[in-house]
Parts: structure tokens; C-alpha cells; sequence
């Protein structure tokens, strides 16, 4: 069991009480106005799920639809129940889909928000018990927004580009390995499974082509993402997968959420470098390179880039904020 009588080092906790103050500041990123009576923590891995439903009770299931219905039967009161779990590169969303096809409350919080509460708790060991306790006393603490139920038409939007990234990330990997590789056949071999990412990446595109024109709300989101100079239809169909918020959130909250909102490092007469943390990684990888275009092609950005180059800034820090 997680003690709640929290012994928090100086620096811990002012670092946690700032993150928190600057997400309320960008406009209730964390926090969701909506309370729930019951908090259900979990810790979701490949097999199983470690559950903590109150300071006294824990649970074990598996990580399967036994599990799921299992998890079910706990949750007495469904409409004044969240269940908070840490997002784990997908491992969650099947439970995820379970639930919030049965009216129960979902929030997928950040887990390096998670670290930081429980360092300032004090709890630095990494124990499956350890860690459904603690995100559970997270959601108690800062009551975190609630995870929007995806369609079935976006879920499989989000399956698929996730599948592209992957093939075209192996892809630049044995376009890597054949420039260091002298022997002819293992050329060859190389050549061969390029040949068929090519082949599949392509299956997979005109899929995902054949899914946003059956869908007009996908197809009017990435038509009026396509119109900015620097974003093409990859960048436009990673925002519509990996950023489903977008369009119900200000710039500001759109910023924190995707991680290029800089935060100060800043104590007493010190001023530290801003710096970028957290977020969605694929969404600010592909942002980069659009912006990278955009600085050569987009007049306005390129205007906007130079004066700020002039100013000071480095490019690096430009590419993030054009």
C-alpha cells in the first residue's frame, strides 16, 4: 500500500506544483471540471492488469476480455466511477474500448505526470501494486480529463496509420543497414524486404485512402489540414490519427498536449533554457519535418522565422514555434 501522508523533497515539489499550475494555466489540460466519487487505478502490461480500487483492496486480472469482465463486476457504481490508466503504446486500448462501450468513465493520463506525483510522494521503487496505487491517488489529487470514445471509423484510422509509421520506420532502418553491407547477397536480401515495405506500405495507404472517403467529418478535417503550405496529406492523416482533439481545443491546450509548449526553468534570480517536454511524440516528429517545409514554402512562416532568427532565437527552438 502507497502511504498518503506525502514526504516531498524541495525541488520535487515545486517542480510538480509549477507543471500543475502551468497545465491549469493552458486552459484545464489536466484537469476536467466533472468529479467522479470513485477512482479506479490500473497498471496495464502485455499480460495482465494490476488494479487498485481503494487504499484496502487490489485486483490481478488478465489482460484479455475475462479480465475486462471481471473489472466490470467490480465497478458498482459506473456512472460515479473513472477508471485512469497510463498510456502503453496500445497495450490499453482494447480495455479502453471495453469500458467505454459500457458507460463507464475512462482517462488515459500521461505517465511521466504519474512519475513525477509519485516521486513527490516519495515513492521511487517500480512495483505493479506501487503503480495502480499511485495513479489512482494522481486521479484523486488532479481529477484528470476524461478520454473521448473514438469512432469505429477513426479507431481504425488510428490502427493502420500506426501501422504505416511502423513499416516505413523498418524501411529507413534496411535503408540504413544496406550502406554499411559489401556482401552482394546480403545486398540482395536487404533490397528484397524494401521491395516489399514499398509493396505494403502502399497496400496500406490506399486502405487508409479508402477509409477517409467513406468518411466525411475525416475527409473535411485532413481537406482543410491539406490547405496549409508544408502540411501534406502524411502530416494531415497523422494529426487526424494521433491527435483526435484537434479542432476542440484552444492553441494553447493543443501546444501542451502535443508537447511544444515550452516550460520555464526558472529559480529565484536564475533564468533557465525553456524546454519542451512530454506529449506525442509522433505528432511533434511529423510537425518538425512539416515545419521544416513550410519555413521554405509558407511566405508568412518564412517572414515570421527570419525576424525570430534575428532575434535571437536558435533555429532549433524556430522549427518548433513557427
Amino acid at each position: 500500500m502507497v502511504a498518503t501522508s506525502p514526504q516531498l523533497t524541495r525541488t520535487v515539489a515545486r517542480n510538480l506544483r509549477f507543471r500543475i499550475y502551468k497545465a491549469e494555466k493552458l486552459g484545464n489540460l489536466i484537469m476536467t471540471n466533472n468529479t467522479y466519487t470513485f477512482n479506479i487505478g490500473i497498471d496495464i502490461s502485455k499480460k495482465k492488469l494490476d488494479i487498485s480500487f481503494n487504499s484496502e483492496e487490489t485486483a490481478s486480472f488478465d489482460n484479455g476480455l475475462t479480465g475486462f469482465e471481471q473489472l466490470l463486476r467490480h465497478i458498482k457504481h459506473k456512472k460515479a466511477t473513472r477508471v485512469v490508466m497510463e498510456a502503453t503504446g496500445g497495450y490499453e486500448r482494447p480495455l479502453v474500448n471495453f469500458l467505454q462501450e459500457r458507460g463507464v468513465a475512462v482517462s488515459i493520463v500521461n505517465a511521466r505526470r504519474v512519475r513525477d506525483y509519485a516521486k513527490a510522494l516519495g515513492k521511487q521503487a517500480k512495483t505493479d501494486k506501487i503503480d495502480s496505487h499511485v495513479i489512482r491517488l494522481f486521479a484523486e489529487a488532479i481529477n484528470p480529463q476524461i478520454t473521448e470514445k473514438l469512432s469505429e471509423a477513426h479507431q481504425s484510422l488510428d490502427s493502420l496509420a500506426l501501422r504505416r509509421n511502423q513499416l516505413v520506420k523498418q524501411r529507413a532502418m534496411e535503408k540504413q543497414h544496406i550502406e554499411t553491407v559489401a556482401n552482394k547477397e546480403a545486398k540482395r536480401s536487404i533490397n528484397r524486404n524494401i521491395k516489399f515495405l514499398d509493396k505494403e506500405i502502399e497496400r496500406i495507404e490506399k486502405k487508409l485512402n479508402e477509409l477517409i472517403s467513406l468518411d466525411a467529418a475525416i475527409q473535411e478535417k485532413i481537406n482543410r489540414l491539406a490547405t496549409i503550405k508544408g502540411v501534406g496529406a502524411i502530416v494531415a492523416l497523422t494529426f487526424i490519427a494521433d491527435l483526435p482533439e484537434l479542432g476542440t481545443l484552444s492553441n494553447k491546450e493543443i501546444s501542451a498536449l502535443v508537447g511544444v509548449a515550452p516550460f520555464c526553468r526558472d529559480s529565484g534570480s536564475m533564468k533557465g533554457k525553456r524546454t519542451i517536454w512530454g506529449g506525442r511524440s509522433q505528432v511533434r516528429s511529423i510537425l518538425y519535418m512539416a515545419t521544416l517545409s513550410a519555413i521554405t514554402h509558407n511566405a508568412p512562416i518564412k517572414v515570421f522565422y527570419e525576424r525570430l532568427l534575428r532575434n535571437g532565437k536558435t533555429k532549433k527552438q524556430l522549427s518548433l514555434l513557427a
